[in-house]
């Protein structure tokens, strides 16, 4: 982060760090630099150090600069999907026969990478339950280099203490690797907490509108930056400028967006805890949660994510998801929009048999920023 932005809070970091005047028009928003290649001034007289779009294009770089402001990382980094981050990551911070700790509940894009993909390169990896820093502790070995969090995770909304699990991680020489997407800078910041890289879908609430697919790694540690610059132009899975440009303009909103998001999911949660057919309800927001006091201790407040188990299993789980009507159903979340799913079937298919298999009878919600009342109505009728 420049020293320009150091000194300013969040809601003004998200809407001024990165969006600079344009010099030639001065438009108040960063163009959309639709454009492969740039003139030279001259054999290797770069203008601004943009050669070709997969280095450098200024529309990602503005991006890349908000993205590291709002988590108070030095060097931010925007790919084509969130799994373009995390594979621009592993390739970058592991080789053959290094070891992985992975959460026992993460997104089933991310199980995929390790147990289909990173696995076939060599890479061993093990699962521990990350809300108990003494099962991280345990699960390491001799090979360890990186430790994989979620919090809150997916979908189950566990909650990790993220400055107990970085110690652990420190202790045995590996880096903590924190996939903030749940939380969003706005609500929780995990470089201050002692992780070593941030992982964001920019897909979710970073963009915040289901309108553009990305991805990010943000960190504090320079030599690192530009160890993942390196493999990010190497690999070549860059986000593009317009989406670019779409996650930018989402980025402004955020701090609203995540205020109402949590403000609405703390009253879905509510009533769910209140509902016959709910046997159960997964908020970090709520007391009774498990991880409620350490996620009070590091968050701003608790999200937008609500998931909850149905009282006759997997068929009335599926019901619950096919009756609502303004909770659509749909994968992904963040968006202004609630969504509705159902993990075993949808977004967590790829767990299925797996120590990350996730309950049959769950429901996961995106609470979006619609009228509350509406919302409640919703689930309460799609309940039955």
């Amino acid at each position: 982060m420049s020293d320009r932005h150091s000194s300013q809070h969040f809601e003004t970091l998200a809407i001024h760090a990165g969006n600079t005047a344009d010099p030639l028009t001065g438009a108040v928003v960063p163009p959309i630099y639709q454009v492969s290649t740039y003139k030279q001034d001259g054999v290797g007289g770069l203008r601004g150090g943009y050669e070709y779009s997969r280095s450098a294009n200024p529309t990602r770089t503005a991006l890349e600069e908000n993205l590291a402001a709002l988590e108070g990382g030095r060097r931010g980094l925007a790919f084509a999907s969130g799994l373009a981050a995390e594979d621009c990551l592993l390739r970058t911070l592991l080789t053959p026969g290094d070891h992985v700790v992975i959460p026992n509940d993460a997104y089933g894009g991310t199980f995929r990478l390790f147990a289909k993909v990173v696995a076939r390169w060599g890479v061993e990896w093990s699962v521990a339950d990350t809300s108990d820093p003494a099962a991280v502790r345990a699960a390491l070995t001799p090979k360890t280099k990186v430790v994989w969090v979620e919090t809150p995770s997916n979908p189950l909304l566990g909650i990790t203490d993220i400055a107990a699990v970085a110690q652990v991680a420190r202790d045995a020489g590996a880096r903590l690797v924190v996939d903030n997407t749940f939380a969003t800078p706005y609500l929780q910041q995990p470089l201050s907490l002692g992780a070593d890289i941030v992982v964001h879908s920019l897909t979710k609430y970073m963009g915040g509108h289901s309108d553009v697919v990305g991805g990010a790694l943000i960190t504090a540690d320079a030599a690192l930056g530009e160890e993942l610059a390196f493999h990010q132009n190497a690999m070549g899975a860059v986000a593009g400028p317009f989406d670019s440009w779409l996650v930018l303009r989402g980025t402004k909103t955020l701090s609203v967006r995540m205020d109402r998001h949590s403000e609405n999911a703390v009253k879905v949660a509510d009533m769910l805890t209140r509902h016959a057919r709910v046997s159960s309800v997964l908020y970090p927001g709520l007391p009774e949660h498990p991880g409620h006091e350490v996620a009070a201790k590091q968050m701003k407040s608790f999200g937008g994510m609500v998931s909850f188990r149905v009282e006759g299993g997997e068929e009335a789980a599926v019901e619950v998801c096919n009756r609502a009507r303004i909770f659509t159903l749909g994968e992904s979340l963040g968006g202004v929009e609630s969504l509705i799913e159902h993990p075993g079937r949808m977004t967590h298919a790829s767990v299925a048999g797996s120590a990350l298999e996730v309950p049959a009878d769950l429901v996961r919600l995106s609470v979006g920023i619609e009228n509350a009342d509406d919302l409640l109505e919703d689930l309460q009728q799609a309940l039955g």
